[in-house]
């Protein structure tokens, strides 16, 4: 069992009891899904770059992306409605926890001057999104093997009603928010 599922079963659940006044442990809030996004734009004039971004999202995620499709026809951005402009990735259950375990405590450390994420980046119903600017930063990526870097969004999911509720549950898995 991942390190953090068991953190959350033992320590996590009691404190947010605690804090909220739950009656119920069905009440407290959990993780239910992070989708990491990488778009890449530049797929349009090179197919190639549309597999690297996959086999980068496979070795970080550890679970085989989907590449997203334009809806829309956009001529400014010279894309046609159907072309391939990104890959994502939906984890759950025990890989999502091991992929939140990593970024945590293995990926943002290794973010130059890294001062914490933006604790506001909540969506007003206990949903956090965060962007990445390199994929370098996931210990599994090698650097001599990528062709270029790439930005990710990644999005956590959560069953809060309230992003104070969500920001508790990921600040006691270890979230390192910035001090306001």
């Amino acid at each position: 069992m991942s390190r953090l599922i068991e953190t959350y079963n033992n320590e996590i659940v009691d404190a947010l009891m605690k804090k909220f006044n739950y009656t119920n442990i069905m009440e407290v809030p959990k993780l239910h899904k992070i989708v990491v996004n990488m778009g890449v734009g530049e797929a349009k004039e090179n197919a190639k770059i549309m597999e690297a971004a996959v086999k980068d999202l496979t070795t970080i995620a550890g679970q085989k992306p989907i590449v997203t499709k334009a809806k829309k026809s956009v001529a400014n951005f010279k894309v046609r409605e159907g072309m391939d402009v990104g890959t994502k990735v939906t984890l759950r259950g025990k890989r999502m926890y091991e992929f939140a375990d990593r970024l945590i405590n293995l990926a943002l450390p290794r973010v130059r001057d890294f001062r914490g994420v933006n604790p506001n980046s909540f969506d007003g119903r206990g949903n956090y999104a965060m962007g990445i600017k390199e994929q370098i930063i996931f210990p599994e990526i090698q650097y001599d093997k990528i062709d270029k870097i790439r930005g990710m969004d990644i999005i956590f999911v959560t069953t809060a009603n309230t992003d104070e509720e969500a920001r508790e549950l990921l600040t006691q898995f270890g979230m390192p928010f910035k001090k306001q």
